[in-house]
Parts: structure tokens; sequence; C-alpha cells
């Protein structure tokens, strides 16, 4: 064989017997084992009560509207809404999960399906989601394509695997506000109205999920009377729920890991944020993966330190995944303004304008300032930006000053990564 065909080179071995140098170089060898239970720190694991902090309102919330399903009676349908972080989706699924445990042992079957609408965000992609996953926990007696039908099909497959394999049914859907108006009023209706319209004999309880506290508004007046109404605004967490979460998941390390003053200071930074805890929990595995890879005996302050800076940078990225491009048009707008001024705070009507420029340079058409107003609230409610009402004196009126809460810099550089 030639040399160049050959698949490992010669100078790639350690003729000494210690192995590709590769690997030592990389730090592999050298790095120690702090953490032995890393699902405990994934932040789509759904703990068991014990591990919940802070959020028992929220939990007997969640069970008062969807609990009836454990009798097999009506549910009320919900909408769900709070910052990243703020306990949402654990919440949900825990007590989906659990009303899904009681009833099975009262004889009562009831199935839960979960949907991601920032990943499956049209009608005919989440009814098919529900469609599929209905028919993966009924053994498969159906053959439902991925794509390739229309939401009405999906929405049969749904009534009549429900009719002949549950007596209950859970949907949640979070990141509902991904959805296209029309899309999400039809999908309400459609859930609230099957058992009355005389699609299917089962009922069904809806937990719509948004980190948009004034999405709801967009719902028309049908799909809020047949929802019922029902709304919860999950608050952020406080530096004491923040510690016990953490110290809940305490347990994902090898004892004596941990230094004394990792978790109060992991719970501080997040709670001096905005109280997210999976920012909290984020930091928390960052802080140990940083530490194993230097070979650490034990997690520091330092590593904390360390880890928040990457965690917040992850949060962003987070944030604009889910974002509309003109979300994202109107936050490098203000990065740029924060970047090339001596300025920090910045008008509505001077952002908009340089928002104006942003979008010239993506080819993209200006929304109105009204909705760049309100997508600025948005990103407020998020704490990328902090807004505030200022008075220009007698002759001046009022008006409302912005101004970004974030790293310029890794604004623009997170917000180009997803245009």
């Amino acid at each position: 064989m030639p040399d160049d065909d050959r698949p490992f080179a010669d100078d790639d071995r350690d003729t000494s017997g210690g192995g590709d140098p590769l690997f030592a170089e990389a730090g592999v060898f050298n790095q120690t084992e702090l953490i032995r239970r890393p699902e405990l720190l994934e932040i789509s694991t759904v703990p068991g009560s014990d591990r919940i902090a802070g959020r028992t309102e929220e939990i007997q919330y969640v069970a008062r509207n969807i609990g009836p399903l454990v009798t097999n009676s009506e549910p009320t349908s919900t909408m769900i809404y709070g910052k990243t972080g703020t306990g949402k989706s654990l919440v949900s699924k825990h007590t989906s999960q659990r009303v899904v445990r009681e009833a099975e042992s009262r004889g009562t079957n009831i199935e839960m399906v979960y949907v991601d609408c920032a990943q499956h965000n049209t009608e005919a992609q989440v009814t098919s989601k529900i469609a599929r996953e209905l028919n993966e926990l009924a053994g498969e007696p159906e053959s439902i394509p991925v794509t390739g039908l229309g939401p009405s099909h999906y929405y049969s497959y749904i009534w009549s695997l429900l009719d002949e394999h549950a007596d209950g049914g859970i949907v949640i859907l979070d990141e509902i506000d991904q959805l296209s108006d029309d899309g999400v009023n039809n999908l309400l209706t459609q859930f609230s109205r099957a058992a009355e319209s005389g699609k299917t004999d089962t009922y069904i309880g809806v937990i719509g999920i948004s980190n948009k506290v004034e999405w709801g508004k967009k719902l028309n007046s049908r799909v809020l009377s047949s929802h019922g109404n029902e709304e919860h605004v999950f608050p952020p967490y406080d530096a004491d729920q923040l510690r016990n979460i953490l110290y809940a998941r305490e347990d994902a390390f090898h004892d004596g890991a941990l230094a004394s003053e990792v978790i109060p200071r992991t719970a501080a930074l997040a709670a001096r944020e905005h109280g997210d805890a999976r920012k909290a929990v984020r930091i928390l595995k960052n802080a140990g993966k940083i530490a194993e890879r230097e070979g650490a005996e034990q997690v520091g302050e330092r590593h904390v330190n360390e880890a928040q800076t990457k965690a917040e940078v992850d949060r962003l990225r987070e944030l604009l995944a889910t974002d509309t491009p003109h979300a994202r048009y109107v936050l490098l707008a203000l990065a740029e303004l924060t970047q090339n001024t001596d300025e920090t705070k910045f008008r509505t009507t001077r952002i908009y304008d340089a928002y104006g420029e942003v979008c010239d340079q993506e080819g993209a058409d200006h929304l109105k300032i009204d909705r760049v107003r309100d997508l600025l609230r948005e990103h407020a409610f998020n704490d990328t930006v902090e807004s505030a009402l200022k008075s220009g004196g007698r002759a001046g009126g009022t008006y409302k000053q912005h101004r970004l809460l974030k790293d310029p810099e890794v604004v623009e550089e997170s917000v180009k990564r997803e245009m």
C-alpha cells in the first residue's frame, strides 16, 4: 500500500508504548471524574418531587386543572407563561406524569404527549407528532407517515387512537408561541371542542407554554372561551429556591467534589440575573466539566465564575433560537448602537432607525414602529433589554429608553449565527 493510502501515519504512533500522544496533549488522560450522575445535571431530566423546589403552588395549579382526568372527568386546559428557567416545562411534565401514574393506579389509562413547537412549528407538524406519539404508546396499530398528510388526516388518527386505546389524554405544547396565529387558534379549538363536536369521547387536557406573557392576547375570543380562560404566570426563582434546587442535585457529584461555596455562589449568580433555574443547573454542570478537564480534585468558585460566562452565552443562543428574525434584528440594532457610540441608553425611535438599517442589510421589509415596541417589551421580559419610561419635561412628554443588558459583542456574534 502506498504511504499516502495508509489509514494511520507512522508518526501518529508512540513507539515507547504510551499510546497516541494526541490524547495526552489534549489532556484526556489527566481528567478527574467529579460528576457521577450526569443525568441529574441535564435540563431535560424531570426529577422526582424531592428534587423540585419552590414550585408547590404551580404544581397544585396544574394538578387542579389537569387532575380531573384521574377520575375520568373533564379537565380544564390552561396556558402557562413565564421567563426562561422558571420551571414551566418541568412542572407541566412532572405533574402530568403524576396524573398518568395516579390514573393507572385507579385502572384508568391516560396518555401524555409532549411537543416542542420550536421544532414542530406548523399545525400539520404538531398533529403529526401527536398522532405518531399516541400510535407508539398504543403499540403501533396504525402506519402513520411523518409528512404527506394534512392536519385533518392527523386529527382523525388522534381521535381514533384516543377512543380505542386511552381513557384520556394530556397534550403539552411547549413554545406554543412559535406556531402561526391561525395554526394555534385551530389547534386549541380542535382539542378543546373535540368531545363537544363528537369527534372523540375521550377527554383531552392541553397545557400551552410560552415565555411571552403577552402572547395570549393573540388568541381569538372563540379559543379563549373554549379553552377555559385559565392562565398562570410562573415567577422567577429567588436565591433561596435556587440553592434548594441545586442542593437537591448535589449528589450528581462524587462526595466532596464540590467546595462549600460552589452552590451558594451559583445560586447567587443565577438569581442576580433573572432567577433562571436552567442557568443555575447549567453553570453547575459546566463548572464540573471545567474542573474535570483541568484535573482538579474539587470544583471551586473559580470554575463557577468561568462557567457563568459560558452559561450566559448558551442562554442567549437558546432565546434567539426561538425568536423571530425581526426580534433578532431589533436586538442586533441595539447591540450595534451600544458598540458604536459612547451611550448606553437609547430611545425607541433611535433603535427603530438602526433596526431599519439592519433590515436593509438583510434585504428584509421593515416592521412598523409599534411592532418594534412590542419586540423590545419581549426582550425586556426575557432580561436581554432594560426599558424605562422617561419624562421629557412639560413640553417633551414621555418616552422610553432601552439599555442592552448583555455584552454587545456576545449579542452580535450570537444573533449573526442565527441569521
